[in-house]
């Protein structure tokens, strides 16, 4: 089944140029200046470790955020819980502004979105649900990444280098026309209402989120109108800056998990840090990328490029120079074997970043020690025989091989 074709692209949701106002401009950066002095009279400088990946999420009402959430973090790796904008907004004035279907002020949106990006359970990378919402949020996230930049750069020799990786920011935007959000919308609310009354028939002390826009069509169009004329433009002014990501959620559950995945196929030149990258350039990558625990993946080798670049260095030249050829004359089967003696393969650590770099180029590494006696003297009086031991290093890599056409 093919999702309906929408056009997001009409004048009155998106223009083609969007101009901020210099107020606008002014006002984010007195509000993030101000927030940013308060984090580092708090924190200190070199405890502002913001996450390694932020995945920007924003949607329609009714889009599906909370429905695909857990489907978008499965698919990058991501174990940790979102950050979900309304969830930290509870303050009675907040509650009643989003009960009415208007929006929090920025200054309180930005102050608890940055403190909460410091837990350190989001080092690696979080989902970010609901943010940024107005032209001010998307000056000031720009300000955030100018600063998260400088950090990196700050402490790019140093051993908290691990701590300031490049960050890698996605927008990702999930889209549903007018009629489909509000009849959503209206749909949430019908089912919230049955959920609450059974919860009372029973005593359930767990009671769902109830929004009075979902029970008023006009509230539900309003909500819709707000996203277009705030939430839409601020997203799309970012296009040129971050990697965006637009998923057209009119559909079924499988047919937007479809569309998620095509959009966020890996890369690894968006992650790695920019040395690791130029590192690494030698080293083909396979068809078909492995992404199984790709943070930590990740992480590992930036911290062999930052902590032990010059062992680092003879690994990579090992598999260019040594293995690489080897590999190449096996394309077809998909499998190569490669026996060495090479007493690089004798560091731990050496054969950890073998192992890492072909993970990450999309291949499946295997090695094991084989170890022979090998006689080396033997006493003519005693008749004793002296052996050494030699060690082979036996290195499996498999791979997606050429299909060939048979018959």
């Amino acid at each position: 089944m093919t999702s309906p074709t929408i056009d997001p692209l009409q004048p009155a949701v998106a223009p083609a140029a969007l101009k901020r106002s210099d107020l606008e401009i002014k006002d984010a950066q007195l509000i993030f200046a101000s927030i940013w002095r308060e984090l580092e009279a708090e924190f200190g400088h070199e405890h502002l470790r913001f996450p390694k990946e932020i995945i920007l999420l924003g949607g329609a009402p009714g889009s599906g955020k909370g429905t695909n959430t857990g489907f978008i973090a499965k698919v990058r790796g991501l174990t940790c819980q979102p950050i979900v904008i309304s969830s930290l907004l509870k303050s009675p004035e907040a509650q009643k502004l989003k009960d009415a279907g208007s929006m929090v002020g920025d200054r309180d949106v930005i102050a608890l979105v940055l403190r909460e990006l410091l837990r350190p359970e989001y080092h690696d990378g979080v989902i970010l649900d609901g943010f940024p919402r107005t032209q001010v949020q998307v000056e000031c996230l720009k300000l955030l990444v100018d600063k998260m930049h400088a950090l990196r750069r700050k402490y790019y020799t140093t051993p908290l280098s691990i701590h300031f990786r490049q960050p890698t920011i996605h927008i990702m935007v999930l889209f549903v026309d007018e009629k489909e959000s509000v009849a959503r919308q209206l749909k949430r609310g019908r089912e919230t209402k049955a959920l609450m009354e059974l919860a009372t028939r029973t005593a359930n002390s767990l009671m769902p989120e109830d929004r009075p826009t979902d029970h008023d069509e006009s509230l539900a169009r309003r909500r819709y109108r707000v996203f277009k004329e705030q939430t839409w433009e601020a997203l799309q002014s970012l296009k040129e800056i971050f990697h965006y990501h637009f998923i057209n959620a009119q559909g079924s559950v499988t047919e937007v998990e479809e569309n998620i995945l095509h959009e966020l196929e890996y890369q690894s030149t968006l992650e790695l840090d920019s040395r690791t990258v130029d590192r690494l350039r030698g080293v083909p990558v396979a068809s078909q990328i492995i992404i199984h625990a790709r943070q930590e993946l990740v992480k590992r080798l930036d911290s062999y490029e930052l902590e032990h670049d010059e062992l680092f260095a003879s690994v990579v030249i090992f598999i260019e120079e040594k293995i690489l050829p080897i590999v190449l004359r096996h394309a077809i089967s998909g499998t190569a074997h490669i026996n060495t003696e090479d007493r690089l393969m004798e560091d731990p650590l050496a054969l950890a970043m073998l192992i890492d770099v072909f993970s990450e180029r999309g291949y499946h590494a295997g090695v094991d020690i084989h170890r022979i006696e090998i006689p080396a003297h033997i006493d003519l009086t005693t008749g004793k025989l002296t052996c050494r031991m030699k060690k082979v290093f036996r290195i499996e890599i498999r791979f997606q091989g050429s299909e060939i056409r048979r018959g």
